[in-house]
């Protein structure tokens, strides 16, 4: 999620003065939680066919996704702009991290390369979709800061490019094998997102905060956000983890067995179910932004969070391979995985370069993502 957006996401997603037990209750995707009990006692009763605890373990994983997501905003208010910066390019994306770092100590690589371009192209052109169209049918049109949107939309250009060039590299130099060169790139790359990254919350949150400013109008009704104390996000948030790190060692134990039993390859279950399951969460406080015509909240979560995963998640990813996987993780995508992202870069800046939205930008949106979908999933079929 964007640091610049997440600070204000609870204020206006989480009202009321009543008891926490309350608001808790009154959240419908809380009631998803009832799926990690149901999740492990299947996995022990045994006999169970992998897609139905699959799909039981992404249940579960989504409601726990917006547990870390509330936590990660609560402490954040608490901390300072630059510290609440860190905690949220560290927690934000949490739940598509674990899963990736549970899947790369599985020696499921080619799914954790893909679940990295899904990640991006579910934030890029679904979330974005469903929020221009969700917001879109409430109002005309709705405007949002296109300054802001036309730097969310370089961020994301540097990352396009700079997870194609290992690929170019391997393709041309190193097609059969990894070689030292190839290795010292990617660890090179990796490197130097992270202190891109790190400069950019630097740009963001204090020597152009301004530029991200929010064109909403200042007589808006105020909001009361919900606190909670320090120890219970604290405690929430670790508990948290703890159980995405659970439910995702389940889902990617039974990934396997699941694309054979449906037919989907490690690509398609990596690039579309695993990145919709860990964005979740920041999904549908991207949709919620909309509906409330919070645009500039919408288009940074969205945007915001496809940034992180590029510029954070990724070089995380590649230097833990070298202490968890089976062997390193190259940032080595096959020629569908590079075009789409481009593809999905190119699409997502153009339809934010205005500074409006509308029901048919989600549209457009939402269908590019259901072509590039069905793309992936024919794949194997094709035997391409």
């Amino acid at each position: 999620m964007s640091t610049t957006a997440a600070k204000e996401v609870t204020e206006l997603e989480h009202g009321g003065s009543s008891s926490p037990i309350g608001n808790f209750l009154r959240r419908p995707m809380n009631w998803l939680l009832l799926f990690i009990p149901l999740t492990v006692a299947l996995e022990h009763i045994g006999h169970v066919s992998a897609p139905v605890l699959f799909f039981m373990a992404a249940l579960a994983i989504v409601p726990i996704a917006a547990q870390i997501v509330m936590a990660t905003e609560q402490i954040s208010t608490r901390t300072g702009d630059a510290i609440g910066g860190l905690l949220n390019a560290t927690f934000g994306n949490a739940p598509e991290l674990i899963i990736a770092l549970v899947a790369l100590k599985a020696g499921y690589l080619e799914m954790v390369r893909a679940s990295l371009v899904g990640a991006i192209l579910a934030n890029l052109l679904l979330a974005l979709g469903v929020s221009f169209f969700a917001g879109g049918l409430r109002f005309h049109v709705q405007r949002f800061n296109p300054i802001a949107a036309r730097t969310y939309s370089t961020m994301m250009f540097l990352a396009a490019v700079s997870m194609t060039v290992p690929s170019a590299f391997s393709r041309v130099f190193a097609p059969h094998e990894v070689i030292r060169a190839e290795a010292q790139l990617n660890l090179g790359i990796a490197v130097l997102l992270l202190i891109a990254y790190g400069l950019y919350i630097l740009y963001s949150l204090r020597t152009h905060s301004s530029l991200f400013k929010s064109l909403e109008s200042e007589g808006e009704e105020e909001l009361h956000e919900e606190h909670w104390s320090v120890g219970r996000a604290v405690i929430t948030l670790l508990a948290a983890s703890v159980f995405a790190a659970w439910m995702s060692e389940i889902l990617v134990g039974a990934a396997e067995e699941t694309g054979k039993a449906l037919g989907m390859s490690q690509v398609f279950i990596g690039i579309v179910f695993v990145a919709i399951v860990g964005g979740a969460a920041e999904s549908g406080s991207a949709i919620a932004m909309a509906r409330k015509n919070k645009m500039d909240l919408s288009v940074g979560i969205a945007l915001g969070s496809s940034i992180q995963i590029a510029l954070f998640v990724a070089p995380i990813l590649v230097l833990s391979s070298y202490f968890i996987a089976p062997q390193p993780l190259e940032l080595a995508f096959n020629r569908a995985e590079m075009g789409s992202l481009f593809v999905g870069v190119m699409i997502g800046s153009m339809v934010c370069g205005d500074g409006e939205g509308n029901w048919y930008k989600g549209v457009q949106l939402i269908t590019v993502y259901a072509i590039i979908a069905l793309m992936f999933y024919l794949v194997p079929v094709l035997g391409s």
